[in-house]
């Protein structure tokens, strides 16, 4: 028996719109199946589902797709393309065009705040940041 798990978004009528548009953001990611009310896609080999199902429900930052990045140049891409529309935050955080919240990050973030003595600094200068950048973090 296969558990397999998956998120599930939640669209006031534009879950096609939505699977489109990050398809079109990630490599990797196609969509699966459609119909009026449900769109199965993948994102860099990461199944979603888009919903359908009405006004009733809006997303919040309580919950986030977390990007990390290997590089200043994927942070900047994703920042922009994601972002465009929608809405930045601090902290790496930005919620798109469809209220979708998302966090770019560096991949080197883990080892940075892991670092003895160097969380503290790295984690302060994170704070001032909009939009992370890999250089200024690593130099904390």
């Amino acid at each position: 028996m296969t558990n397999e798990m998956y998120p599930c978004l939640w669209f006031d009528g534009q879950a096609k719109a939505a699977a489109d548009y990050y398809c079109s953001i990630f490599k990797n990611s196609k969509i699966l199946s459609e119909n009026p009310v449900v769109v199965m896609f993948e994102l860099n080999d990461n199944k979603f589902m888009g919903l359908n199902g009405g006004p009733q429900y809006q997303f919040t930052p309580a919950t986030s797709f977390v990007v990390e990045c290997d590089t200043q140049e994927e942070i900047d891409r994703y920042w922009e393309q994601l972002g465009k529309d929608g809405r930045y935050d601090r902290c790496g955080w930005l919620s798109d065009k469809f209220g979708v919240s998302w966090q770019i990050v560096p991949t080197a973030l883990k080892s940075l705040m892991s670092e003895p003595g160097k969380a503290q600094r790295v984690m302060a200068a994170l704070m001032k940041m909009t939009k992370l950048d890999i250089k200024a973090l690593s130099e904390a």
